[in-house]
């Protein structure tokens, strides 16, 4: 029985040597997801190890969980700007709605239970497109992304706002992403909805990669402070989370507990869906919202202006 715990704690022990290696291999990338979810399945584990006194099986555990928590620690404390004192605060809800989730009073529900400033929608849904008022009731000015007609069905990308709003050129060809400008207490606030590709095998290796330089591009013609919110298909610590810290200049909210899949709790869940800001702004917390009958559960993250 010990050497077979021992066994099986070395798959949690390479999914964390892989995530630190930093190779971005599609391969590699893809087990760095799982950083988080393994810590915290091999921390219950250790326990189960220690009450049924396999000692040495334990000690592993031990170790393993040391080197995981190297791992999933830049998702969870990433660091980024001080906040300001005394700054205005602006909360943001943004959420993956699932293109076939027509649960509007709970959609609503989420979103007023966040009361945020400005909301975020992914992959908006033809019922829940049709009932658009009810869904941002107090959030008059909105933009919205063209509809994208892909073979898992028709959906869009919205930005509800208390704020007056102006609406931002449409994204390149092959990034499905909304922009506008936001008229904060902050300031002029640049606000960008995206959704990434998922990760190979499920699409085109490069899909994500390419998707992320177009991003680059939106992010480098704003001017001013700039949020980018939405389903980027990976963990901020992964390759694409890497790619948007060091091409966009972007630093990630934190990132625990999870927000994907809903079957799972949230501690085992994945951050796929990530909320990155500008160095003029610092985040001052985040927590998940309340769910809305998707697959995705919903980020709701405070920021202000970033301290000198």
């Amino acid at each position: 029985m010990d050497w077979l715990a021992r066994l099986a704690l070395a798959v949690p022990l390479g999914v964390a040597v892989v995530a630190l290696s930093g190779i971005g291999h599609r391969w590699f990338d893809i087990l760095a997801q799982f950083t988080a979810p393994a810590l915290i399945a091999t921390a219950v584990l250790t326990v189960g190890l220690a009450l049924t006194r396999l000692r040495v099986a334990a000690l592993h555990g031990l170790a393993a969980c040391a080197v995981l928590m190297m791992a999933a620690a830049p998702q969870w404390f990433p660091g980024g700007p001080r906040p300001e004192a005394e700054a205005p605060i602006v909360r943001l809800y943004s959420a993956n709605l699932y293109y076939l989730n027509d649960d509007v009073a709970a959609i609503r529900g989420s979103i007023e239970a966040a009361d945020a400033d400005v909301v975020v929608l992914i992959e908006l849904g033809r019922d829940a497109a049709a009932r658009i008022d009810e869904v941002l009731e107090g959030y008059p000015h909105r933009a919205a992304s063209m509809r994208m007609d892909q073979t898992r069905g028709p959906s869009r990308s919205v930005i509800g706002s208390r704020y007056p709003l102006t609406a931002l050129d449409d994204p390149p060809d092959g990034l499905h992403a909304v922009a506008a400008v936001a008229r904060t207490p902050l300031g002029p606030l640049n606000v960008v909805g995206v959704h990434l590709t998922r990760p190979w095998p499920f699409q085109e290796q490069w899909g994500q990669i390419s998707q992320t330089m177009a991003l680059q591009g939106v992010v480098e013609g704003l001017d001013g402070p700039v949020v980018v919110a939405g389903d980027f298909n990976s963990v901020s610590s992964a390759r694409i989370g890497k790619q948007v810290r060091r091409d966009l200049g972007l630093h990630p909210a934190p990132g625990f507990p999870g927000t994907w899949p809903t079957d799972l709790p949230a501690p085992l869940g994945m951050t796929i869906d990530q909320v990155y800001a500008s160095p003029e702004l610092a985040f001052v917390a985040r927590r998940l919202g309340r769910p809305t009958g998707s697959d995705h559960r919903p980020v709701v993250t405070e920021f202000t202006r970033a301290a000198d």
